[in-house]
């Protein structure tokens, strides 16, 4: 027993040491690492240290250590998905992909975080819209809240959808008797239903057949404007 007892005691450094305490929750705890601070790919470990995913780190607009969730750019990743897909995450973060409902849950637990939101039309045109308070709630709905606009040209599509529960195709969460999600061909906090729709379809700027379906931001382009890019990122307040 004796002889047991020490081999534990010699053997459990090594075994943790598989998992260091100083693995990055978020590009904030990399960038912290002045030899990394450059934008790009990086591995963080949000959950626990058996739950790495990949994600791209923003390190350069408005002083960087973004964590980018979202992105849209070509149209390459379907965004019309159930609700396993967007608790879990999809897509490749070096193109389109959404993180994960779970992943933001663990981002802005404990953590009061501020959100930034870069888009672009197809004429070359850039803007942003911030938040200084931004978290989502636990599983039971993955609760949106966010408040503390700054318009950096954008307008304010977000905060209508404060308050609201994650709605997809096969789980419904909106205010009204129909599916949002199915109506508008995605998956967000739709309220009744959105003034926002970044997870819609890619569509390619103008196009006025089938009324706000696309990657919409009402308060810049409308409803029948689909953006070229936009892209959706958290960092805990300084």
């Amino acid at each position: 027993m004796k002889l047991l007892l020490a081999l534990v005691l010699v053997l459990a450094p090594m075994l943790t040491s598989c998992y260091p305490p100083d693995l990055p929750k978020d590009c904030s705890d990399i960038y912290k690492d002045k030899s990394s601070r450059t934008s790009g790919v990086y591995t963080i470990y949000p959950i626990s240290s058996t739950s790495p995913v990949q994600v791209y780190c923003d390190m350069d607009s408005v002083g960087g250590r973004w964590t980018v969730f979202q992105t849209r750019m070509d149209g390459s990743v379907n965004f019309y998905r159930g609700w396993d897909q967007y608790k879990t995450g999809f897509g490749n973060a070096s193109g389109e992909y959404w993180l994960g409902l779970e992943n933001l849950y663990q981002l802005t637990l404990n953590r009061p975080s501020e959100l930034l939101v870069q888009m672009e039309d197809f004429l070359g045109n850039r803007v942003f819209a911030r938040y200084t308070s931004f978290s989502v709630g636990p599983c039971e709905g993955f609760i949106l809240t966010v408040s503390g606009f700054i318009n950096g040209g954008a307008g304010d599509s977000l905060s209508p959808h404060s308050g609201m529960k994650f709605s997809t195709f096969d789980k419904d969460q909106d205010a009204i008797p129909g599916n949002c999600a199915r109506l508008f061909l995605g998956g967000f906090w739709y309220n009744s239903c959105h003034s926002a729709n970044p997870n819609g379809v890619y569509r390619w700027g103008a196009d006025g057949t089938l009324f706000a379906v696309g990657v919409d931001w009402s308060t810049w382009k409308g409803y029948d404007y689909s953006l070229k890019f936009i892209s959706m990122m958290v960092r805990p307040r300084q």
